[in-house]
């Protein structure tokens, strides 16, 4: 570089960097704004009474019915989701939460009493669950509505204001939601915040009650550490390598069916869908071309013209994709196309998978699935176990026995037995991870409790002095009788 070069790039560089640093500050003191007025709001008092809360899920569950048209068409522009999917899995199955939210929140806000030892009677105890405050939702991009919502549904039904900060991956879901939020719930209890990296990095660095993150293990350690300058509880809802276990016992029908939909729907891109699946060595074959009929069935000969076939979010990810094809060390069973410009991967099945191949690394988090085979239970119980802890786990059997084992000698979010990511729907189970799959859980009253403080309440009344066995002088005589009473 000559002379003159290094003249003209130096003050450039150092104009650039003045200007991001500008930027930062500019998206750091908006970041402010926005938790200064949640904060007043909740200062208020008016988001605490029970009626305010259901005023907001009821806002909730018709912004659903009534923006569906707007919701499945930017869905469709952003993922490729068909309305089916659009509708069940984003929409609806986040109104079912919130009707959930509303039929059991007067109940939950009721203090719970607990038992008081005898010795402090006459005394009353109680458990009082407080609204946290001003909580952040930082929500991902393949179910861009209900992984935003439906966190934002429980923290408001706790009483919270909330800051929802959507994916730009989705831009068009993200435009959508902004439009649509403040007309259905208060404004100064629910902001969003659309942007990228710098505006989600303004808002982490403010200092929030809670933070909800869904997302991958990177970014979370991010939210993780920024959190832990501020002491704010942070619930992960994380990921991981999903694994799928068809014993020869197992339906083959109903397993190819269900796993069918756990791996293509959305086109893989689900934190629980199936990511790879050990088979019993006896049906393999046959398992294998029962899941390709059920491909042909869902999608027809060439997915690629199915309008009931979604397409990866970006160039990106299905460039990514590409690459763990290529790394090669399987047998190719079907599909394998992959054009990156339209976003299209073509539903793919591989065998006889080496352990250091490109799809055996990552989460796959699309619609690849590599198979591999096991004689005896305990091979893919010891090979999960090798692992990182997943969010979820399948298991098709026909034995009861092998189901709990399962159960009992391995660790995952949750488990379906004889299903596959049907657990995410049922309101009375904790949806959430362990280990690298994240920690802290929600659905129903799970998200009711974490966007909670359980405070301990204790009443004894005015008039009553406490024994003089409790009070010094110590004398040995009270010792004794202590250790008798207490």
């Amino acid at each position: 570089m000559s002379q003159l070069d290094t003249q003209d790039v130096e003050p450039a560089a150092g104009l650039a960097a003045e200007l991001a640093a500008e930027l930062a500050a500019e998206l750091s003191a908006g970041a402010g704004r926005v938790v200064g007025r949640l904060r007043s709001t909740f200062a208020s008092g008016r988001t605490r009474p029970v009626e305010w809360r259901l005023e907001q899920l009821e806002g909730l569950g018709r912004m659903l019915v009534e923006g569906e048209d707007e919701l499945v068409a930017a869905l469709r522009e952003d993922l490729g989701k068909p309305a089916l999917e659009a509708w069940s899995a984003d929409l609806r199955a986040t109104g079912r939460e919130i009707d959930s939210l509303r039929r059991h929140l007067r109940g939950w806000t009721k203090p719970e009493r607990a038992k008081v030892p005898w010795l402090f009677l006459p005394a009353k105890a109680s458990v009082v669950r407080e609204p946290l405050g001003a909580v952040l939702v930082i929500a991902p991009w393949n179910y861009p509505v209900h992984l935003l919502v439906t966190p934002l549904a429980a923290a408001l039904a706790a009483g919270n204001t909330v800051c929802c900060k959507p994916s730009e991956v989705t831009p068009a879901t993200s435009a959508a939601l902004a439009r649509l939020l403040p007309r259905y719930v208060e404004p100064d209890a629910v902001m969003v915040v659309e942007g990228g990296v710098g505006e989600t990095t303004a808002l982490l660095e403010q200092r929030w009650d809670h933070i909800f993150y869904t997302g991958n293990g990177t970014v979370g350690r991010i939210v993780a550490e920024a959190a832990a300058k501020h002491l704010t509880p942070v619930t992960l809802e994380l990921g991981g390598k999903t694994p799928v276990v068809v014993d020869k016992d197992a339906h083959l029908p109903l397993a190819a069916s269900r796993v069918a939909f756990a791996k293509w729907a959305n086109a893989g891109q689900t934190c629980i869908a199936a990511d790879h699946l050990y088979v019993h060595r006896d049906v393999e074959d046959k398992f294998l071309s029962l899941l390709q009929d059920e491909i042909r069935k869902r999608y027809g000969a060439e997915p690629r013209k199915s309008d009931d076939y979604g397409r990866i979010v970006n160039t990106g990810h299905a460039q990514r994709l590409k690459n763990m094809l290529d790394q090669g060390g399987y047998e190719l069973v079907c599909g394998g196309e992959v054009d990156v410009e339209s976003r299209y991967v073509a539903p793919t099945i591989v065998r006889d998978v080496s352990p250091d191949a490109g799809v055996m690394g990552e989460e796959i988090f699309g619609p690849v699935l590599p198979v591999l085979t096991f004689d005896d239970i305990a091979e893919p119980i010891a090979e999960v176990n090798l692992g990182d802890k997943a969010l979820a786990l399948y298991l098709f059997t026909g034995s009861d026995d092998t189901a709990q084992r399962v159960i009992a000698e391995t660790s995952s979010g949750g488990v379906c037995v004889n299903d596959a990511m049907a657990h995410i729907v049922v309101p009375g189970l904790p949806f959430g991870g362990v280990g690298e799959s994240g920690y802290g859980a929600y659905h129903g009253r799970w998200g009711f409790e974490t966007f909670s403080h359980a405070k301990a309440v204790l009443r004894r009344p005015h008039r009553y002095l406490d024994p003089p066995a409790l009070r010094p002088p110590y004398r040995p005589w009270k010792l004794r009788l202590l250790r008798k009473i207490f």
